[in-house]
């Protein structure tokens, strides 16, 4: 930002130095000119009076003019040349002064009846006198330059200092840092968006409070209920008949897992993110996922499947990314048809092409139309019927990790997880920057 404005205001002053320099530097340069001419016109006017005096008091001297009496007025190095007339009615020519003079400036005055002046004298001192003016004129130009660069430096840290400064807050706001600052810069507008922030630092602060507090006492509410119902079922696990007790135990299992993920997800919840994680194993990871939603696949008929090099790790919150491909698998489930694939797999899709670790849930389905593609991840937005809530949340979960979850494919529907950089797995096999397709592992039917 300082770099800019400077840079805009440095531009400015050299343009205006030069528009107003160059008018300025041929002022000087015509001042000394005609100067030096008005000079010369001066001494031709004392001359032409000395001589007319003469011709008035008779002073010629057998037809000839006393030059004696202008010779002081003819400048080093000029000439004069006197035209007058004689008694013998012609007319008669004085040099006075040197031979000749190189590139001269001419003057020259008639004197009506009684003659003309010419006065030659040499250029070369003008010029000189020239140069110096214009040096003179460049000279101020580059003070002024030098002492409007020093301003222009001054006014570009008072601006831009300012907006880093603000600007920096509002990262650090953005990190979960709600200390207030009390500095202000003199500038009311910028004074104005450091008052907005205090305010907003607040309100966030007190929103996040709260915010903690509901989900610390919405999780001791889950689990209380869990509990409860973990205890039903373990007296139904005394059941003589054993489907009852195969059914409780399965139900048990869930509830376990149910009260993990809960543990997990408000465990998550507190991190600051996924940048310091262990790398965790994708495929372990969703290994559970696919196990606990291969069941109503199968009743429905379909396959789910999961494919990818097991020792391929992200760094990621493994609460996170399960229960975000939960949400994926169960939307297929509902919305698809077909197969359903979650795929493991590095893909080269960063800023500058770098590998990335993608999950991708693929099913055979007709796909999302193209009203609802636009606003699938809209909170609340839904062509189904249905809340409108899963996918919003799952792409949360995915952006808390630093991560994004896109809509790949319309048709058939293909969601895209995009990871951090993969921490181990295999090298590029040739597939022209697009991505490295690892094994396959299929869950069984």
């Amino acid at each position: 930002m300082r770099r800019r404005i400077l840079l805009s205001m440095l531009a400015a002053l050299t343009l205006t130095t030069v528009v107003l320099g160059i008018p300025l530097g041929f002022t000087a340069w015509q001042w000394v000119a005609d100067i030096t001419r008005g000079d010369l016109r001066a001494r031709l006017d004392r001359m032409a009076v000395e001589i007319v005096a003469q011709e008035r008091g008779d002073g010629l001297v057998h037809g000839t003019v006393d030059l004696r009496s202008v010779r002081p007025l003819i400048p080093a190095g000029g000439r004069l040349t006197v035209i007058y007339p004689t008694p013998e009615d012609s007319a008669m020519r004085v040099d006075v002064g040197v031979a000749e003079v190189g590139d001269p400036v001419v003057e020259s005055l008639s004197m009506g009846t009684s003659g003309s002046l010419r006065l030659e004298v040499p250029a070369a001192p003008m010029h000189s006198m020239q140069r110096q003016a214009v040096g003179a004129v460049a000279l101020v130009a580059v003070a002024s330059l030098a002492a409007g660069a020093a301003v222009a430096v001054v006014t570009a840290r008072r601006v831009a200092d300012p907006l880093r400064d603000v600007a920096a807050r509002a990262a650090r706001l953005a990190t979960g840092d709600f200390r207030l600052d009390v500095r202000r810069h003199g500038i009311t507008e910028l004074d104005r968006v450091s008052d907005v922030l205090d305010s907003a630092a607040v309100e966030i602060a007190g929103r996040l409070q709260r915010e903690h507090a509901l989900v610390a006492d919405v999780s001791h509410q889950l689990r209380s209920r869990l509990t409860a119902v973990r205890l039903r079922l373990d007296e139904l696990s005394a059941h003589p008949d054993s489907d009852v007790v195969h059914e409780a135990e399965e139900a048990m299992a869930q509830v376990d897992r149910l009260t993990a993920a809960i543990d997990d997800l408000v465990r998550a919840s507190r991190d600051e993110g996924a940048a310091d994680r262990d790398p965790v194993a994708v495929v372990a990871e969703l290994r559970g996922v696919v196990t606990e939603w291969r069941h109503p696949f199968v009743e429905a008929g379909r396959r789910l499947i999961l494919s990818g090099d097991p020792t391929l790790t992200a760094p990621v919150t493994g609460s996170r990314l399960r229960e975000a491909v939960a949400v994926l698998v169960d939307n297929a489930l509902m919305h698809g048809g077909g197969d359903c694939t979650v795929s493991v797999r590095t893909v080269y899709g960063g800023p500058d092409r770098e590998p990335l670790v993608a999950v991708e849930v693929a099913d055979e389905g007709t796909g999302v139309s193209d009203d609802l593609a636009p606003h699938i991840f809209d909170r609340g937005f839904s062509g189904a019927g249905s809340t409108g809530v899963g996918l919003a949340l799952a792409r949360a979960l995915i952006e808390a990790d630093g991560g994004r979850l896109e809509l790949h494919r319309r048709r058939p529907a293909l969601f895209a997880v995009f990871l951090g950089k993969p921490t181990a797995g295999r090298a590029d096999n040739g597939n022209s920057g697009n991505s490295v397709v690892e094994p396959r592992i299929s869950e069984p039917r």
